[in-house]
């Protein structure tokens, strides 16, 4: 039976906790020769370099925490990493990690002190910044906060299509205010990008999805008025009745945009059946769309509207309902 050495048993301890990955730097603290790293990510051998000066211990492709917690490493300056000091995942992959939907990993950006001397490899880009942030570990990785990722992802990022649906989604995900990631986007300078101006002015009004976005650049467009995005409406004791994505107040007319995936699910379906009924049981006139009639027939959501909101002024009554706005 192979006798265990000490620099074995040091291995297997950061395969442990590093998920099978180890920089060059620690192996050879571990007592390993170069050589015998070298040796080992031959190609007949054991394990494999993913990335310069980064060890993955074993055969097999890297799953995708792996490849980011890679990237990180990659890096990272301390024999003991992990800290987030040195080197710290941002961008898009740190939004996937906090479960932002529509963020990819392909590409792991990684941001890095200003004067470091490394460049990009393969799948890492890396952000040089000397405004160095707070740091999480996130499923064991390093990571910015999630507004600091998605204006990071923001100032790099040269579609608006992309920018509006990241940036809403960080903000419903991660309860991200909007001041908040304004005032990131701000200092790292994203907001010269007109783009990013236009996004943020949809986030402040209360825009929280693609659709709600498109549906407020087409209404707008008709001249229709403003409504409020997403408020709160309550029943006249304060119970909380709904949160429509489009309310107008003067009217009591509701535009509701459902999602078509959410319908494959039984239980979703109805818990939106259920939304709808309370709110037209409270007087409020509901407008159903979904997000591909907003942008195939824009025409035909601008009809709905105006037709509710004319139908509205021969209404006796207002809903009686409480209106609070997004804040």
């Amino acid at each position: 039976m192979p006798r265990t050495t000490s620099a074995d048993a040091a291995i297997a301890q950061l395969s442990r906790t590093q998920t099978r990955l180890a920089t060059t730097r620690q192996l050879r603290a571990t007592g390993l020769a170069p050589s015998t790293t070298t040796r080992r990510c031959a190609p007949a051998g054991p394990w494999q370099r993913l990335l310069p000066g980064v060890v993955l211990i074993q055969t097999g492709d890297p799953d995708r925490r792996q490849r980011l917690l890679a990237a990180v490493l990659y890096a990272d300056t301390e024999t003991g990493p992990l800290s987030g000091a040195t080197s710290v995942l941002t961008g898009e992959a740190a939004l996937a990690l906090y479960g932002v939907r529509d963020a990819g990993t392909d590409r792991a950006d990684v941001l890095v002190g200003t004067h470091r001397g490394l460049r990009d490899r393969s799948y890492v880009r890396l952000r040089r910044t000397s405004r160095w942030p707070a740091t999480l570990l996130v499923d064991g990785i390093p990571c910015v906060r999630p507004v600091r990722a998605a204006s990071d992802f923001a100032a790099h990022e040269p579609s608006q299509e992309r920018v509006r649906a990241i940036l809403a989604a960080t903000v419903q995900k991660c309860s991200c205010h909007p001041e908040d990631l304004r005032a990131e986007l701000r200092a790292s300078r994203a907001l010269r990008n007109p783009a990013v101006r236009a996004v943020l002015d949809e986030l402040r009004a209360g825009i929280r999805s693609i659709a709600e976005g498109q549906a407020r650049d087409t209404l707008r467009a008709a001249g229709v008025p403003h409504p409020l995005w997403n408020p709160t409406l309550l029943t006249p004791t304060g119970t909380f009745l709904a949160r429509p994505d489009a309310y107008w107040a003067f009217a009591g007319v509701a535009l509701e945009i459902d999602s078509e995936e959410f319908h494959l699910g039984v239980t979703e379906y109805r818990a939106t059946l259920r939304r709808r009924l309370l709110l037209e049981a409270h007087g409020v006139d509901v407008i159903s769309a979904v997000p591909a009639l907003i942008r195939d027939h824009p025409q035909e959501l601008v009809a709905a509207v105006t037709t509710k909101l004319h139908l509205a002024k021969s209404r006796p009554t207002l809903p009686p309902v409480i209106v609070r706005p997004y804040l």
